[in-house]
């Protein structure tokens, strides 16, 4: 082997850029998701704008304790999205678990790791994906059970929302609300969409909506907002970032509306 040449410090570094990317988005999943990366990749991630990911412990049954139960590990979930460096937003990718918990303790436990940073869940998202149509009257669509579903409407009607219609589809496993087709979706919001609904909501970010919004508009005529739509949409406002993306909704043709 020949000798090897001698390693030699360049005198002068580059200057540095202020940051990688123009835009960080904080994402905190499920330890079981399987549609929130992908979601995210394909409608918010860009040369600008980039996401950065922590999965946090998560054991189905899809029911109120479990999903309760992951309330403890928001904050240090938070914490391993770039240590010590600023964010333009963090979502918390869990619909069910948002309405549960309550968007205030979801908010303090992440801002407790990553102050002052704005915060964005599904469920919160999804209001104001409702509202920037001005829709009142609206249909809801989940796959959860029964008890899973209840505390969703609930959080809907305390917004100010009329529910026209709930239906849910009694799936207790993330991983298989996952596997539902988007073409079943879009079967589907024919079936469920009252009608005298405005508009529809989709919930549950396990859901591959996203895929299939458009179809789902298309099939009902009518506006349909769903989980992960709703939080790149809200996440991709906040970054400063207007572009319409009309090929994942209506919503994401919109501006943010002032809460």
């Amino acid at each position: 082997m020949k000798p090897l040449p001698e390693i030699t410090v360049h005198p002068k570094r580059p200057l540095l850029d202020d940051r990688p990317l123009d835009k960080r988005i904080g994402l905190i999943i499920l330890a079981t998701d399987h549609t929130s990366e992908p979601d995210f990749r394909r409608m918010v991630a860009s040369d600008r704008i980039g996401v950065y990911v922590a999965r946090i412990p998560y054991a189905n049954p899809t029911t109120p304790e479990n999903l309760r139960k992951m309330q403890p590990a928001l904050t240090a979930g938070a914490a391993l999205i770039l240590p010590g460096e600023k964010l333009d937003a963090i979502c918390y990718s869990c619909t069910s678990a948002s309405v549960v918990i309550g968007d205030a303790e979801i908010e303090a436990a992440i801002q407790s790791a990553k102050s002052g940073i704005p915060v964005v869940t599904p469920p919160m998202a999804g209001v104001r994906g409702l509202n920037a149509f001005g829709v009142r009257r609206i249909s809801i669509l989940t796959p959860y059970t029964v008890e899973t579903s209840r505390p969703m409407a609930t959080y809907f009607a305390a917004r100010g929302f009329e529910i026209a219609s709930f239906t849910c589809l009694g799936f207790e496993d993330d991983r298989e609300m996952a596997r539902i087709p988007p073409a079943a979706l879009v079967d589907l919001t024919r079936q469920v969409t009252h009608p005298q609904a405005d508009a529809l909501f989709v919930s549950c970010t396990a859901l591959r909506g996203a895929l299939a919004v458009t179809g789902m508009e298309k099939a009902i005529g009518r506006p349909v907002v769903t989980s992960n739509q709703a939080s790149a949409w809200n996440c991709l406002r906040l970054c400063g970032d207007d572009t319409a993306h009309p090929e994942f909704g209506r919503l994401m043709t919109l501006p943010l509306p002032r809460d």
